[in-house]
């Protein structure tokens, strides 16, 4: 969640007036992520989202995104209901660009997850495999591992600028990466963005999960190498250390629900460095090119580094939970 287009009053009224939710109270912007422009709304029937699609997003993606949602929606997973408007349809325009209202959830994003939370986050993140597996929808995954070559060509010249040794870490890192990726586990559609600012909680148990414009079909134990990468690690930059009791936790509470095979255990080292290498590529790209006037908290790429560092380091997925 990001501003990067500015709404006035005048602009929200007359969008709001194409849905059947009453007269616009308030709104105010919100700051959070880097991907969309997200304003928080509050009308005569209550409090929305509004996200008017920025950068990565494709429109063609649109029908994936609206369609997931309310599915799982349809199947009481805790995460936002999108809203039609009076034509029926979940886009609509705004300021010349596409954009989606969604349900309101109450809850708050936690700074510090306990293991117990991480333990909740992985029952609900096997609970969302199984609900999707028995979607239809298709997208491919277009940040994922054919992607990073092209994504740090974009951005090789300036890698200095970020750390001295960059260019000689990615390099070396991605032909691991790429000569040892898996080709044969099981996939379906993931979220593919679950980090502890897309969780909510509400008296400390999990009240929903938000923010699903990354989501793709991929393999599932990609998504839990996110989850491990973005729930997993404490501290910050130099001092930054991974908490084996909170990843134990996850995956206590994801194979719960759903059981991870032996092939997908033997592949978490690799997909643990790909996540990384992901999210490093994409913060190291939005870092060198900010949107000038863009509201928007840019989050460090160092951050990302040191998770690669601690992956490359593990010798076997055991590592990762005892």
């Amino acid at each position: 969640m990001a501003v990067y287009t500015k709404l006035s009053e005048n602009n929200l009224k007359d969008f709001f007036s194409k849905y059947n939710l009453g007269k616009l109270l308030n709104y105010k912007g919100i700051k959070e992520g880097i991907e969309n422009t997200n304003y928080f709304i509050h009308t005569e029937k209550g409090k929305f989202i509004l996200t008017v699609y920025e950068k990565r997003i494709e429109e063609r993606d649109l029908p994936f995104f609206m369609g997931l949602m309310r599915n799982i929606f349809d199947e009481s997973f805790p995460s936002p209901e999108p809203i039609i408007n009076r034509n029926g349809n979940y886009i609509t325009e705004i300021s010349n660009k596409k954009a989606a209202v969604v349900s309101f959830l109450n809850g708050s994003a936690k700074k510090n997850l306990s293991p117990i939370n991480c333990h909740e986050i992985g029952i609900y993140t096997a609970k969302l495999h199984i609900i999707t597996k028995k979607l239809t929808g298709k997208r491919k995954n277009v940040l994922s591992v054919n992607s990073w070559r092209k994504l740090y060509k974009n951005v090789e010249k300036d890698c200095t600028k970020i750390h001295p040794n960059l260019i000689k870490i990615i390099e070396k890192n991605l032909d691991e990466i790429e000569n040892h990726w898996p080709k044969n586990i099981p996939s379906g559609i993931i979220h593919a963005d679950l980090f502890s600012d897309n969780i909510f909680f509400k008296n400390n148990k999990l009240s929903g999960i938000i923010d699903f414009y990354f989501s793709c079909n991929d393999f599932y134990a990609f998504e839990i190498a996110i989850c491990l990468n973005a729930l997993c690690f404490e501290g910050y930059k130099e001092n930054l250390s991974f908490n084996v009791t909170k990843a134990k936790k996850f995956i206590d509470g994801y194979s719960q629900i759903r059981e991870l095979s032996e092939e997908e255990k033997k592949s978490l080292k690799i997909l643990c460095q790909g996540a990384a290498m992901r999210f490093l590529l994409t913060r190291v790209f939005d870092y060198l090119n900010l949107t000038e006037g863009a509201i928007v908290k840019i989050k460090d790429p160092m951050e990302y580094l040191k998770r690669l560092e601690f992956h490359n380091s593990v010798t076997n997925y055991e590592d990762y939970f005892f």
